[in-house]
């Protein structure tokens, strides 16, 4: 079967995306950038790529129309600007103008878990989504889940980093609000075992794990999976917009995704019972055991795709290409390059960089800058890295979005997403003779661009040069 996959570049997109092609599927994937899609990471002649954005009806007349189904994959609750609800609906308005003009036979939704009166306003459009795309002719298989545990996802790495940064939480009261969190492993096969399963066609289904637990309890059995100690004690004092900035200081969560995490913590997530598991042969694995897998991943290094990859700001809506080229006037740089006696060891820690390996000198003073990001609403450095020895463009990088990502040319370069007033690049380059060149260049806005600049010169000699020796020793 041909089918369209959007969200392509996404954390459930990229997971399911080899399932797919393991059940002998042809793939389009949909992408807004085709540089930020790893395509050789996948077997020749599987997928095919379409550049297009939802938010854009033009641009769709770039996708295919002799497609069999069609996966909808794409939401915008970590954006940090506009009104994400009104993104989404467009975007699955300009979705149905184009799929009703296509041969496809099914649409499948991964949504939320709406069954409360009260919804959040992320439920509350994640729902209004749904609707939308049912205007179409085409039948609608709509999903919906409440917590994903799995490497990478938020839910995991938030829970993650609570548990494993603080002995003892004070915490917000909707601790105690109940959940059914499942599996990523099992939400993949569900997502591909509906293809094409008419008895699906025009239903909403909700998909949850086996284990009903408040997120007080989820936190305790990871720590429980991890052998800590954990205390926690809830307060009903605690406002949605300080819960907000408690998540944003103490996990890698982006404040905008805090804030709306925060609204739908405060409304139960209990989906209603149905036979789809036992229909698709689907064994439901345990909360506990979902961790234990998802660490199994990480400890491999097989994380597949994180939440932190998506690119959820302005920066780059013109795509990534735009930043490939490195300004060389009105910029100021830091060059600094040194011989490597093995080129190998070299490159291999240039491509390691960040994350849990750190910046190889000074630690502690990228440490701070990434505090102080933190402190204006900045990314921060606790993003770390999808993978510890493999970079691909669009992949997140601490506080830095890679841009381009070559072995084969000895080249990495980084794009600053920290708050700066102007824009940052980092860039490392092997050339023939075994020379190791590292070029920091920063292109101010206005006077207080250069005033940061000027003042952080002392800190550069020292970090930049250290950093290389490392690299180069």
């Amino acid at each position: 079967m041909k089918i369209l996959l959007t969200g392509a570049t996404g954390y459930i997109g990229r997971r399911l995306l080899p399932v797919l092609i393991e059940q002998g599927h042809e793939i389009i994937c949909m992408v807004r950038d085709k540089q930020r899609f790893p395509i050789d990471a996948y077997p020749a002649g599987k997928i095919q790529l379409a550049e297009a954005d939802l938010t854009n009806a033009g641009s769709l007349k770039n996708l295919p129309t002799d497609i069999d189904a069609a996966y909808y994959l794409v939401h915008s609750m970590s954006m940090s600007g506009g009104d994400f609800s009104k993104t989404e609906k467009e975007s699955a308005r300009n979705f149905v103008e184009y799929i009703d003009g296509t041969q496809a036979q099914q649409i499948i939704y991964l949504g939320g878990i709406t069954n409360e009166q009260q919804l959040s306003r992320h439920l509350s459009s994640r729902k209004a989504v749904e609707d939308e795309l049912r205007k179409s002719r085409v039948p609608v298989t709509a999903l919906r889940a409440g917590i994903i545990v799995g490497s990478g996802s938020a839910s995991f790495e938030i829970i993650r980093d609570l548990v494993e940064k603080l002995p003892v939480m004070v915490a917000p009261k909707w601790l105690n609000t109940r959940c059914q969190p499942i599996s990523i492993r099992n939400v993949i096969e569900m997502l591909g075992g509906v293809l094409m399963q008419e008895f699906t066609y025009n239903k909403h289904i909700d998909i949850y794990g086996p284990d009903t637990l408040t997120y007080k309890q989820m936190l305790l059995q990871f720590a429980e999976v991890r052998k800590l100690k954990r205390r926690i004690f809830t307060v009903p004092v605690m406002t949605p917009k300080l819960s907000s900035y408690w998540l944003y200081f103490v996990t890698s969560t982006s404040y905008p995704l805090a804030k709306n995490l925060v609204e739908s913590m405060k409304v139960d997530v209990i989906g209603k019972k149905n036979e789809l598991p036992e229909k698709l042969d689907i064994h439901l694995i345990p909360y506990k055991e979902a961790i234990k897998i998802a660490f199994d991943k990480i400890e491999q290094n097989m994380v597949l795709s994180t939440w932190n990859d998506s690119v959820t700001t302005n920066i780059f809506s013109k795509g990534l290409s735009e930043h490939i080229e490195v300004p060389q006037y009105g910029v100021f740089t830091d060059k600094q390059s040194m011989k490597t006696k093995d080129e190998g060891k070299a490159l291999e820690r240039i491509f390691a960089i960040g994350g849990k390996n750190g910046w190889y000198y000074a630690n502690w003073l990228w440490d701070f800058r990434g505090f102080f990001d933190r402190l204006f609403g900045g990314v921060g450095l606790r993003r770390g890295r999808r993978n510890q020895s493999d970079l691909s463009p669009g992949d997140a990088l601490d506080f830095w979005r890679v841009i381009y990502s070559s072995k084969q040319e000895k080249r990495l370069l980084l794009y600053a997403e920290m708050k700066l007033p102007g824009e940052a690049w980092l860039e490392f380059k092997i050339d023939d003779n075994n020379c190791v060149k590292q070029t920091a260049t920063f292109r101010p806005l206005g006077l207080l661009g250069r005033l940061y600049w000027v003042s952080m010169l002392p800190f550069h000699y020292f970090i930049f040069r250290g950093m290389l020796s490392k690299i180069t020793g």
